[in-house]
């Protein structure tokens, strides 16, 4: 057991240490963390808790850890990897806007920081790309396109709220049957 305290207190120091723009640009490093280092969840799962935390208040990345670390090892599993994503962040930004704020006008730390954006953008987009090609395993690439293209009409053309959106999708996600009762009989009822 203290070996899971230990690897969730490191992955999860990890991925806040060198996450930087918030929670969705950590995601790429809880994934990699969390699905191929030490393989806690798999690809669908990892996706299943990203969709359910973006939908409840607060960090996701506070929601992420605490939902691995509690199936990891349970109640104290999830204090560890809470901690571990809050504290070390917490310190280095106290010690990072402290210096910035000493040199933010030095040509390096503004070109650092102009740097830092698409960087973050590259590794975002390299995420959705591999949702997608998750999602499209399952139906057929066209089938994702005219998602992607209603739910851009719906949001862009007509104002619905992306929130609306999001909790639509999950109402038909819960109404869909699964996997598991397809391959039961359950989806033919």
């Amino acid at each position: 057991m203290l070996k899971n305290y230990k690897d969730l207190t490191m992955a999860f120091v990890r991925a806040g240490v060198l996450g930087y723009g918030g929670g969705m640009a950590c995601l790429p490093l809880i994934k990699r963390e969390v699905t191929d280092k030490y393989q806690w969840v798999d690809e669908e799962e990892f996706s299943d808790i990203v969709a359910i935390s973006n939908t409840l208040p607060g960090p996701i990345n506070t929601k992420m850890a605490g939902y691995v670390g509690y199936r990891v090892a349970g109640v104290i599993g999830a204090t560890i990897a809470v901690c571990a994503t809050i504290l070390p962040s917490a310190i280095l930004l106290i010690l990072l806007l402290g210096t910035l704020s000493l040199y933010r006008e030095h040509p390096v730390v503004a070109g650092m920081l102009q740097a830092i954006v698409p960087v973050v953008g590259v590794m975002l987009g390299l995420m959705a790309w591999q949702f997608a090609s998750a999602a499209a395993k399952d139906m057929k690439w066209i089938g994702v396109l005219i998602q992607i293209a209603i739910v851009a009409f719906l949001v862009v053309f007509l104002g619905l709220h992306p929130a609306i959106m999001v909790a639509g999708i999950i109402v038909i996600a819960f109404l869909m049957p699964s996997k598991k009762q397809k391959s039961k009989g359950g989806g033919d009822q």
